[in-house]
């Protein structure tokens, strides 16, 4: 039994004595040839997954027979690295391990294969080879060098592995045939599948022969047919194609465009006219046509330009949301004033549920505009913003003129969603593409590649969603206006629940009973207990489930123990009342979700000056702790060689990273060594430098709406972030002790001295 590392490849088997060429472009497939080079003699373990659509198999799912592979030669490339595999012995796997570099190992051992009966093997392999060469001989793309190598060859376990490789079998089959270990059952299977195949040949041969049979014929027909053309015309009947043809000549004279576009259409009409029925092309150009005829080139809606009603309809359906509603009115009143301002690039920024989309619907509804949503989150193929060429297979326009001949407009509000989640790879860059789209300047002769003449997106008023702004592609900001939607406080919540998500929910459900209501106190402890969010799209969720169960069991009136008993146990009970113990505190945090309360632990044991770290932390965290060490050394008379360190950082399922988390952890580690407890209601945000200056940070009134939900008393911030408590509600100002400080002595004055 021996150890070797593990390159799992989808779609591809490799056989004993099998060679091969693969190009790995990922990192850790890399590493993994580097491992074996270095230290297993060139030599590692080919394992296929046995669900090939699984993207990331479990090491359970994977089989328990691989084949061990000597690297033969490697040589790097553009994308990566080119490796040529000799396939050497099947093996079996006992388990699967992975070391700290991710790379997969297997502790695996060789296999014996069964004692063979010579009389048998004789038969199979004599009756093998006579259904090998009934096989070559109908296959016409199929070489003999499989029967040289056959005649070179006694033994049954090659010849079988052999026959595999060289036949165009699917990866499971292949894969099966590996993982028979027994050469006797794989040849007698391999006698089965190949007269399959023959069955197969032979069909195809037969239909060939009729297909050649039938050509002449086919030619007759098209005579035929051109001559019953010719007579239906003189008798004044019009095919199909015909009347089409009179169709769209119609549609195009109708047609307010540019010349050329319609000398465009019109060739490709005429086009279309002279093309055989039976043609292929026919129904692709058919397409065309139509998408071209039925764009709307020159067809507005009639927009609102009233901001007073525009306003008034946003305030309607929308809580808060004042600088988006302000933005929008002003372009509305701008408008009256000059009709050939161009329309704004707005970029909506802010957590999940907060009401990015729904605004955006809103805003179209008060515009008297049409809507439509692009989603563009994993987007990395740029064609499917411009389109693919008409040459390609299953062509078709880009996502933008889908749009405009879906909402049968040229000024749509077109809502472009998730535009931090766009992906730059070898198929090309989206960002820029959509960078062209939006520009005011060049968009006004958009091309698609599918439509292949200029359309003008200048009447289209695009507005664009993103969580957050630091994953917006540099180009693009550039070019948006920004617009924050933030976190909602605990009120605010209420406020909404209140006006307008239970008005529509009791709307739906029919339930007109003026007597029911849910009071202020009741909404607090569903709100409080029940959702964990920065939006109010799970307390709509939440808030329709409990008016169901109410419908359905016809409850007249509801108080606390009625909710759990329809809606269950609490599901966000308070995180942060935990035992309170030195070395712990609460840390503010803004994630995807918005502001975020978090803990941040420390603990000591014997050592000599080591520092572990745990909870899911990025570089920049880490980065942070490595200052904290430092300036605590230097400055304070606190012995950290004779211990080692463990700091970890609550909600692992959270990416945790960024520079605001160096004052809580130096809190926290201070609290340790001086075994001093930092009270629960107390929260800190701030980056650390080496001489302890307390540094700018962001996302201060999140993290603050944060603290309040969580009912933090007081918080500590830097006093660089002064300023941006205007932003702050007042409210939050109110409940909140807000203390700013220039230096950690500061903190360490008031709770370590």
């Amino acid at each position: 039994m021996f150890n070797i590392p593990v390159i799992i490849l989808k779609q591809t088997v490799i056989l004993p004595n099998q060679e091969i060429k693969l190009e790995l472009s990922n990192t850790l497939s890399a590493k993994t040839i580097k491992e074996a080079t270095l230290n297993y003699k060139d030599q590692l373990l080919i394992i296929a997954p046995t669900d090939e659509k699984e993207e990331n198999p479990s090491v359970d799912d994977l089989p328990k027979v691989g084949v061990l592979a000597k690297i033969k030669s490697k040589i790097g490339v553009k994308s990566g690295i080119q490796v040529k595999l000799c396939g050497i012995q099947r093996v079996a796997v006992n388990k699967f391990y992975s070391d700290e570099n991710d790379i997969l190992y297997s502790e695996v051992m060789s296999i014996d294969l069964p004692s063979l009966i010579e009389e048998e093997e004789n038969a199979v392999l004599r009756k093998l080879i006579e259904v090998l060469k009934k096989y070559i001989a109908l296959a016409n793309y199929a070489s003999n060098d499989i029967l040289s190598y056959m005649n070179e060859k006694k033994d049954i376990n090659k010849i079988t592995d052999a026959i595999v490789s060289f036949l165009p079998f699917d990866t499971m089959k292949k894969l099966n045939y590996m993982q028979t270990i027994n050469p006797i059952k794989r040849a007698k299977a391999l006698i089965k599948d190949l007269n399959e195949e023959i069955k197969f040949l032979e069909l195809d041969e037969e239909l060939d022969e009729k297909v050649n049979a039938s050509f002449n014929e086919e030619q007759k027909k098209f005579l035929l047919k051109e001559k019953l053309k010719t007579i239906k015309k003189e008798l004044g009947e019009e095919s199909l194609q015909e009347e089409e043809s009179k169709k769209f000549r119609q549609l195009l004279e109708n047609l307010k465009i540019n010349q050329k576009i319609k000398e465009k259409i019109r060739h490709e009409i005429e086009k279309y006219e002279l093309m055989n029925e039976s043609s292929p092309e026919l129904s692709i150009l058919r397409n065309y046509i139509e998408y071209m005829l039925n764009l709307p080139w020159n067809k507005s809606t009639k927009e609102n330009n009233n901001f007073n009603e525009v306003a008034k309809e946003l305030d309607k359906s929308h809580y808060g949301l004042v600088e988006i509603k302000t933005r929008i009115s002003e372009f509305v009143a701008i408008k009256n004033i000059n009709k050939n301002i161009k329309s704004p690039v707005i970029c909506l920024v802010g957590p999940p549920g907060v009401g990015k989309t729904s605004i955006a619907m809103s805003i179209a509804s008060a515009l008297n505009r049409k809507f439509y949503k692009i989603s563009v989150g994993g987007l990395n193929d740029s064609t499917e913003l411009i389109g693919n060429r008409r040459t390609y297979i299953a062509a078709s326009p880009g996502k933008i003129i889908q749009g405009l001949y879906k909402s049968g407009v040229n000024n749509p509000v077109i809502l472009v969603d998730e535009v931090d989640k766009m992906v730059k790879d070898y198929k090309g860059d989206p960002a820029s593409t959509l960078l062209e789209i939006l520009d005011p300047v060049q968009n006004k002769y958009f091309v698609d590649n599918y439509i292949e003449e200029p359309f003008d997106l200048s009447k289209v008023l695009f507005i664009l969603t993103a969580n957050t702004i630091e994953d917006i592609p540099i180009a693009l900001l550039d070019r948006v206006e920004l617009i924050e939607l933030h976190s909602y406080t605990l009120f605010e919540k209420k406020d909404i629940a209140k006006k307008y998500l239970l008005p529509k929910i009791l709307s739906e459900h029919i339930i007109i009973d003026n007597n029911f209501k849910l009071s202020d106190d009741l909404l607090y402890f569903i709100i409080n207990n029940y959702t964990n969010e920065a939006g109010v799209r799970e307390l709509e969720r939440v808030l329709t489930s409990l008016i169901r169960k109410i419908a359905i069991n016809n409850i007249k009136t509801i108080n606390e123990e009625k909710i759990i008993k329809l809606l269950g146990n609490p599901k966000y009970e308070n995180e942060l009342l935990l035992e309170v113990l030195p070395g712990v505190v609460n840390s503010l945090a803004y994630t995807n979700h918005g502001g975020q309360v978090t803990k941040t632990e420390v603990i000591d044991y014997k050592g000599n000056g080591k520092i572990k770290v745990t909870g899911n932390v990025g570089i920049i965290m880490k980065e942070s702790i490595e200052v904290i060490i430092s300036y605590i050394k230097n400055n304070y008379k606190y012995n950290l060689n004779n211990i080692d360190l463990h700091f970890h950082f609550l909600d692992a399922s959270t990416k945790k990273d960024g520079p605001s988390a160096g004052l809580s952890i130096a809190v926290a580690l201070v609290s340790l060594l001086e075994k001093k407890v930092i009270p629960d209601d107390i929260a800190f945000t701030g980056e650390i430098s080496l001489n302890g200056s307390i540094l700018k940070i962001g996302g201060l009134k999140e993290k603050l709406i944060g603290a309040y939900n969580k009912e933090i008393k007081k918080v500590y911030i830097p006093k660089m972030n002064i300023k941006d408590l205007e932003e702050v509600p007042k409210i939050i100002l109110e409940k909140i002790e807000i203390i700013p400080i220039e230096n950690f002595s500061e903190i360490h004055k008031t709770y370590f001295k």
